[in-house]
């Protein structure tokens, strides 16, 4: 005899009705390093701007790194590396990977030539090199401009492309995650650079850091809260854990970025902090969507709801 489906269960025998994402840990990571670069990328240009060389330095080589990660990460993901070079024959503007791609080898290339540019004059003055050497830096400013234009792009695209799937409290959130994301990627930014930027050159981190970590935490509230039956997968579990402590350390950090413009030990910490809840953040988001996957009841019932809002005089796709 058959068993009963599980008593709230709203699926044929509390089955899932979708498959939760095959997606492993390397994505949670891409979707931190992609919004580290880009918020990395914004913050030297700032700082080219306004002649603060250590500071353009480090967001130069960060974003550089961070971007460098991502793609060995989503090649990773992928499972062979020429299936990266697949999605490249063909650009699909309706397609949020197939731009995130562009995007990702567009603001890879001219945030390593900015990089390359910041290490120019550890080149030998005479010969190729030596004109290799007076010719990056031009390049490398134009470079990491163009990675600052490419970056908000970066920053957000991954949100839609979470909320482009039908995984349930992604596909809900999809007002919510591209704002989310732009805000920890500034944060996560803003961390780095109070690492390892003099005191003297951190203001626009510190500044960076409140207003990010501001996005970053109402971006969360808002996950929890206005999603109705589709917030409970971010409160509740392992994704609900990882929000609260990303939400206690990016706290944590923006008081630290407060506090710290007198104190090299504080800044650092503050640093810390931010780039931990941007991880937390980052994996929570990811956890949640799993969960409600997984969960049939959070695919149906809203179904459901839907449904009955309509009424019974409209048309029923069966």
């Amino acid at each position: 005899m058959s068993e009963p489906a599980p008593s709230g269960s709203a699926s044929y025998y509390g089955r899932p009705v979708i498959k939760a994402p095959v997606w492993g840990r390397a994505i949670p990571t891409y979707l931190f390093t992609g919004g580290l670069a880009a918020g990395a990328a914004l913050l030297a240009a700032g700082a080219d701007l306004t002649g603060r060389p250590v500071l353009r330095r480090t967001g130069r080589v960060t974003a550089a790194g961070a971007v460098g990660a991502s793609i060995c990460l989503l090649v990773s993901d992928l499972g062979r590396p020429d299936r990266f070079h697949h999605l490249l024959r063909v650009a699909k503007p309706t397609s949020p990977l197939s731009v995130g791609t562009w995007v990702i080898t567009a603001f890879g290339t001219a945030s390593g030539v900015a990089a390359a540019g910041e290490f120019a004059s550890r080149l030998p003055r005479r010969g190729p090199l030596g004109t290799l050497g007076t010719l990056l830096p031009p390049a490398g400013r134009v470079a990491g401009l163009a990675a600052a234009g490419l970056a908000p792009a970066l920053a957000t695209y991954t949100g839609v492309l979470l909320a482009d799937t039908a995984v349930p409290s992604w596909h809900e959130a999809y007002p919510h995650l591209p704002r989310l994301f732009g805000g920890s990627a500034l944060a996560s930014a803003a961390g780095v650079a109070l690492i390892a930027a003099p005191l003297a050159e951190a203001e626009p981190a510190r500044r960076l850091a409140l207003a990010g970590m501001a996005l970053e935490l109402a971006g969360t509230r808002t996950l929890e809260r206005r999603l109705d039956l589709l917030s409970e997968p971010y409160r509740n579990g392992r994704a609900g854990r990882l929000l609260r402590a990303g939400r206690v350390l990016g706290a944590a950090g923006m008081a630290g970025a407060v506090l710290g413009r007198r104190s090299r030990i504080v800044a650092a910490l503050s640093g810390v902090a931010l780039l931990a809840a941007s991880v937390a953040t980052r994996f929570a988001i990811y956890e949640a969507g799993v969960a409600s996957a997984t969960d049939p009841k959070y695919t149906v019932t809203p179904q459901r709801e839907r449904r009955d809002q309509r009424g019974p005089s409209s048309p029923h796709l069966g």
